[in-house]
This record gives C-alpha cells, structure tokens and sequence, in this order.
C-alpha cells in the first residue's frame, strides 16, 4: 500500500483503519476489492512511527472496544501537498519478461516466439478480466477511470509483443534463407 494514498484519505477527515479500507475500496471500485486489510494497518504504524501521522483512541461503544482514530501531522500534511505536486510517471524500466526473452534467445534456450505466445495468451486473459470489470463500473467512476489506465496499458503490451513477433520471425526466416543459400 502506497503509504501517500493513506495519507491522502486522512486528508479529509481522521479515520480509524476499517474506515479507511471502505473509502479506499469505494473509490477505488474492484482495484479496492483486493486489498488486503492487513496492510493497511501495517501502513498506518509505519506512518505514525514516521511522525506523519499520530493515532489517538476513541471511545467505542458497550459491544466494541476503543478503535484507534488516525490524523495527519503537519509533516503528513507536507507530505501529502509534496505528493500531489509531483509530476511522475513509471520509468520505462525493463521488467522481467524483457530480460527473460532477451537472454532465452540469445542464449539458445527457448524460442522467443513461444515464449512471446506464452506471454500474450496471459496478457489476453488480464485483459479480458480488467474488461469485463471495467464494464461493471459505474459510468464516470473513478475505479473505472483506473481500470481503463490498466486496459490501456494491456493494450499496448500486446502492440510490444507482436512488434517482438515480428522481429523474431523476420530474423529466423533471414537466417532459413542464408542457410539455403550456403547449400
């Protein structure tokens, strides 16, 4: 869990972790689903012994126990204005499956095609599922918005990989032709 997104929702108002899970599912639709609660609270003590956050108990009722409320400090505050004004965007960094294709073909291990196939079908199967949950999403919600970020993505990994298709095909005919002409 991205330690300024819980920052961000204690912006708003002081919350105690359940709390804070609802919000983050309810804005962020399916993506939010999938949160492990767990990791929330494991955020919050590592914001809190970070000083951006201090966590006070609030009286519960008869049937519960006290629950701790959660507020932003000033460096919370900070922390979050800082945050937003950052103008990010992923590197273009080299994932696994790069370096994996790469050194499968060089090395002579595997076919880079198959290993291109095996990719794509799962590619496929991802996008198919953040599809099928993008289209359950309430028009104009914000969890859609993220799944479309993620569709479109997919997307373009897919374009990758057949450009990396076609690179390997045209090299392998490239070399079926050298050899038949050294016949």
């Amino acid at each position: 869990m991205q330690q300024e997104v819980v920052l961000a929702m204690l912006a708003k108002e002081p919350s105690h972790g359940y709390e804070l899970r609802a919000r983050l599912g309810q804005a962020l639709g399916p993506l939010g689903e999938a949160m492990n609660t767990g990791q929330i609270y494991v955020t919050l003590a590592r914001l809190e012994k970070a000083g951006l956050v201090v966590c006070e108990r609030s009286a519960g009722l008869p049937d519960r126990p006290d629950r701790k409320m959660y507020a932003l400090t000033a460096a919370g505050q900070q922390r979050v204005t800082d945050w937003l004004s950052e103008v990010t965007w992923p590197r273009p960094d080299l994932a696994e499956f790069h370096l994996k294709l790469v050194a499968a073909a060089m090395a002579g291990l595997a076919d880079p095609v198959a290993i291109i196939d095996a990719q794509r079908r799962e590619l496929l199967r991802r996008l198919r599922e953040v599809q099928r949950a993008a289209m359950a999403e309430p028009d104009r919600s914000a969890g859609g918005l993220l799944l479309e970020g993620i569709v479109l993505r997919l997307q373009a990994d897919l374009r990758w990989l057949e450009a990396c298709e076609r690179r390997w095909v045209s090299q392998k005919d490239a070399r079926s032709v050298a050899r038949q002409g050294e016949s």
